[in-house]
């Protein structure tokens, strides 16, 4: 069997070499585009609360819920009574006098929102973000609050008689102010509302 030389060799590993570096090329190309898929995603992710943290983990089961976006926009007096709203984004919309009773709002952003004399009785506000929204005189008897964010928010003359605010983000002078009007336990999570706003006896 005959040798093959020195130059055909040459040609040889020339040719399988190339052929590495364009298999290397295609990988590092394929990597980039998977890398920005990934960080795209992650955008999406965190502007629009496609999270199961959202929906808890008790209902990891679920599958992800497309949210809805009433962000900037003019809801005063409607109802959404009721409703599944899980991540809906009602970011600075004006929902004075609107209506949530019962509603599920579970990881659902109001941020700097308005929610004067809204009603919130018995709604789910769970992993809400709810910081610098205006609460006055809103009705969030026996609603749930864990783990919200409700930083910078207000809530002069509302109604908190058996809200949950477990593990909620508070600073200390808002807690010290819902602490004088904190009474009742929520019926749903068996909580006490001066106990979950770590009010002094």
């Amino acid at each position: 069997m005959p040798y093959p030389d020195l130059a055909t060799k040459t040609e040889v590993i020339a040719s399988s070499s190339c052929g590495l570096c364009q298999s290397y090329g295609l990988f590092r190309k394929l990597r980039s585009s998977l890398m920005s898929l990934l960080g795209w995603l992650l955008v999406c992710w965190s502007l629009t609360g496609w999270n199961l943290m959202a929906v808890g983990a008790e209902d990891a089961s679920l599958e992800l819920i497309k949210p809805m976006s009433y962000s900037n926009a003019e809801l005063r007096g409607k109802s959404f009574a009721r409703q599944d709203l899980r991540a809906a984004d009602f970011a600075n919309a004006n929902m004075e006098s609107a209506d949530f009773s019962d509603a599920d709002l579970r990881g659902t952003i109001f941020s700097a929102s308005v929610m004067r004399n809204t009603n919130l009785k018995d709604a789910n506000l769970q992993y809400a973000m709810a910081d610098q929204v205006d609460f006055t005189q809103a009705n969030l008897e026996d609603a749930i609050l864990s783990e919200a964010i409700l930083l910078r928010s207000t809530f002069k003359e509302a109604n908190i008689t058996g809200a949950d605010f477990t593990d909620a983000i508070l600073d200390g002078e808002q807690r010290a102010f819902l602490c004088r009007s904190a009474t009742g336990t929520n019926p749903k999570t068996g909580e006490d509302t001066r106990i979950s706003l770590n009010c002094k006896a």
